[in-house]
């Protein structure tokens, strides 16, 4: 009789072909057996059964039911040895494993992956998972799935090398557009002589003439007196009666302006990976140290301008779900500060962030960033631009209104590693860059071009 290892994963009975040959003198070698746990398996024998004997009737209980058939009961996880002797004076050893029962924990993993090579071995405490996936998410899960059932899981799943990693083109358009107008109202009058008075009246806001020169005789008399004025701006409206000696300069200004500001940046990165991008500068910022060095100024660096920040992930159903964070940031001295004679300029920044799922060449718009901000300056003269009508006169405003509008266009779309022996793309030109290479015609006529440079400007085209 050879020696062999009998599995027993079946449920119910199972009856083990009858032993051969057992005569006096034969040594019977020990045959191994494998029952799940719950599980009962049958011997039959070809002589009579005389006794029985198990080392461990906690794991494994062996029963004659009849002369010639011997029941074992696996009880509990373990193994023990099974002894029968024979009346006729043969032995049979049998070396019982008993194991936990696999075959639902199998039956769980074929129907939670379909399609997986994945094997489920067990000792007494522990379950081991050998075999090998697609992926490492497809391991842990597995490892998890069979974590109840034992006390350890050893994980030893191999991962199928997989291909280059699908990559996502970013395609962002920041528009900028900023829209403002400006509108300016102020009248300066001086006068020459009238009313025997020289002299100007102004709000100070705008620049208005001063006098230069001024001659007159003691004691003073109308004739002869002479007085004369510097004029700095004539702003936009002037007037001057020399009849009367009094002349007005009136600035009534209205402009209006739009500026569109456009940056298209375009990121690449793979699946799962944060990629940023930043257009801008730096501008130094006076650090006061302390400790030791207290008092001691260094110089650290702020970055601002246009940044994007974004975090794809493809989804099963090749979508792009994606994590997307622009910022605008500018320098206002408007809002600066000044400390210990350093000026430290403000930033206006405008900043968003959202979670979206797109399709490939789908885009999504942000719109509504609006910085609107309204300024006036009113300078008037006390008391004179408090009578109606001429009050006017003795007044001056400026208003300045400044609207930004900040739009985010996203477009990603999916893209792959180009295989070998494609051709690189490269940028189209609108018109030849650079006029070809030519060699000087012997005969001193116009150079003939080379046959290199005709072969590139025949590939151009």
């Amino acid at each position: 009789m050879k020696r062999g290892i009998v599995a027993v994963a079946l449920t119910g009975w199972l009856a083990l072909p009858p032993l051969r040959g057992l005569a006096d003198d034969a040594p019977v070698p020990a045959q191994e057996l494998r029952l799940a746990a719950g599980r009962s398996a049958v011997i039959d024998f070809p002589t009579d059964v005389a006794r029985i004997s198990t080392s461990n009737p906690e794991v494994v209980d062996a029963v004659a039911v009849s002369l010639r058939e011997v029941l074992l009961h696996a009880r509990n996880l373990g193994s023990a040895t099974v002894v029968v002797w024979t009346k006729n004076g043969g032995r049979a050893f049998y070396q019982v494993s008993v194991e936990p029962n696999l075959e639902p924990i199998r039956e769980l993993l074929r129907k939670t992956f379909p399609g997986e090579n994945i094997q489920v071995q067990a000792t007494r405490d522990s379950l081991s998972l050998t075999g090998r996936v697609s992926s490492a998410a497809v391991a842990e899960r597995a490892a998890a799935l069979v974590a109840p059932h034992a006390k350890t899981v050893v994980n030893h799943l191999e991962i199928a090398p997989n291909g280059p990693d699908p990559q996502v083109l970013l395609r962002v358009r920041f528009a900028e557009l900023n829209r403002s107008a400006l509108e300016a109202l102020g009248a300066n009058l001086v006068s020459t002589g009238a009313l025997n008075t020289p002299g100007s009246v102004t709000t100070g806001q705008f620049p208005s003439p001063r006098a230069s020169q001024l001659e007159g005789t003691i004691p003073g008399r109308l004739e002869g007196t002479q007085s004369s004025f510097s004029i700095s701006d004539t702003l936009n409206v002037f007037a001057f009666r020399p009849d009367l000696n009094l002349a007005a300069f009136i600035r009534a200004l209205e402009s209006r302006g739009l500026l569109q500001i456009l940056a298209e940046p375009n990121l690449v990165t793979t699946n799962g990976k944060e990629a940023s991008f930043l257009v801008g500068g730096e501008f130094p910022i006076p650090v006061v140290q302390g400790g030791a060095n207290v008092g001691a100024v260094t110089i650290q660096f702020r970055e601002f301008g246009i940044r994007l920040t974004f975090l794809p992930q493809i989804t099963p159903h090749q979508t792009i779900k994606m994590m997307v964070r622009p910022e605008v940031s500018t320098i206002d001295m408007a809002n600066a500060l000044v400390f210990s004679g350093f000026t430290i300029p403000a930033l206006a920044t405008r900043r968003m962030e959202t979670n979206v799922e797109l399709a490939p060449r789908q885009s999504f718009v942000i719109a509504g960033l609006i910085d609107d901000r309204v300024t006036e300056t009113l300078a008037k003269v006390p008391g004179l631009a408090d009578i109606p009508l001429l009050g006017a006169l003795f007044r001056s405003r400026q208003q300045n209104r400044s609207k930004t509008e900040l739009v985010v266009i996203v477009s990603p779309e999916i893209t792959h590693p180009l295989e070998a022996g494609q051709p690189l793309p490269g940028p189209e030109m609108p018109k030849e860059f650079l006029p070809p290479l030519t060699k000087p015609s012997a005969r001193g006529g116009p150079a003939a071009p080379s046959r290199k440079a005709a072969a590139g400007r025949k590939g151009n085209r």
